[in-house]
């Protein structure tokens, strides 16, 4: 198993320094540079920034290099010191930046996650054992219409009823009180208290798809020789779909943690503005929109660490739950 691990963390530093060179490409794309977009905003509100000062800011910030040796600086910093470069916009370092608001995001991405399984697994199995019944209808009409509804507009409807109608404290991830305050038991429990509504906003579209999976898995293990042999024995249904079945059915649904958990972070973007929560979401757009590269490549890259992270903790999960795995 540790040489298991050992080589696919191998195999991810080329993936990784792939990715890092395709997104600050894209980043490059559109026209002009964060400097560009200043002067068109100040230009729109009547401003104006002297040539001189421009081509002094684009020395400081290198935008004055090629891109490839834009690049080749911000990844030896990254290698080299773990700097991930200064944000244009705020003056500030990415690090700096980012890792308040990355912790609340992965924070956030755990807790998704643990929502998701912990009721995929048993409406999937409900499903599945009770296929085309009133109840089999009725989830399958649910994780549709769940999976057809927009995040933002969730949201937005969760945070209007909720409000309107119950009176609770809807938006961001703490009491105003409690924004700035340090860790307590009282900011826990506000914070207790405002989280389970981005995670239930979040996950509930990759809620919808992991049920629809579980119950297809589970459908098609249901039907095989060994489960009519396992009842011919006399073997008990609870038992028996809980040994076999359900255990051979969760092998797909473990091999999703490598697209749910980045889906998940870069999901939230959109709902992160409407809650306006304080993670990596809002951020990055704000990033993008403003074409602060090294602020934007760094969330990128970030995104993309989490993708090899889930798909490697999905494969050792895997290895673990089916021993023909791990004999391969």
């Amino acid at each position: 198993m540790l040489t298991f691990i050992l080589r696919r963390l191998l195999f991810a530093i080329p993936t990784l320094i792939a990715i890092s060179i395709v997104a600050f490409i894209i980043i490059q794309l559109p026209p002009g540079d964060y400097l560009s977009t200043l002067m068109a905003d100040l230009a729109s509100q009547g401003g104006a920034v002297e040539e001189g000062t421009v081509a002094a800011l684009r020395e400081r910030f290198g935008l004055d290099q090629p891109i490839y040796i834009q690049y080749l600086k911000w990844v030896s910093s990254i290698v080299l010191y773990g700097d991930f470069g200064i944000s244009f916009e705020l003056n500030r370092p990415v690090t700096e930046v980012i890792w308040g608001r990355l912790g609340f995001s992965f924070l956030l991405a755990c807790l998704t996650l643990c929502f998701v399984w912990a009721l995929a697994i048993p409406i999937g199995i409900i499903s599945a054992v009770r296929q085309y019944s009133i109840t089999d209808y009725s989830l399958t009409f649910i994780a549709f219409f769940m999976l057809a509804v927009p995040d933002f507009l969730l949201a937005l409807v969760s945070m209007y009823v909720l409000s309107s109608y119950f009176g609770l404290s809807v938006g961001g991830l703490f009491s105003p009180q409690y924004t700035d305050a340090p860790w307590s038991l009282g900011r826990l429990w506000d914070f207790a208290s405002h989280v389970w509504l981005p995670v239930f906003v979040i996950g509930i579209g990759s809620l919808a798809a992991l049920v629809r999976i579980m119950r297809a898995n589970l459908l098609d293990e249901l039907h095989r020789p060994y489960v009519t042999t396992a009842r011919a024995k006399g073997m008990s249904e609870l038992e028996l779909l809980l040994r076999y079945p359900v255990r051979m059915a969760l092998n797909p649904l473990i091999s999703t943690l490598g697209w749910i958990l980045p889906a998940v972070v870069s999901g939230e973007i959109i709902v992160s503005v409407v809650m306006s929560l304080p993670t990596t979401g809002p951020l990055l757009l704000r990033a993008l929109l403003s074409q602060d590269m090294y602020l934007a490549g760094s969330l990128i890259l970030l995104i993309s660490v989490l993708t090899v992270i889930g798909t490697l903790i999905s494969d050792v999960l895997l290895a673990i739950t089916d021993p023909r795995i791990r004999l391969q």
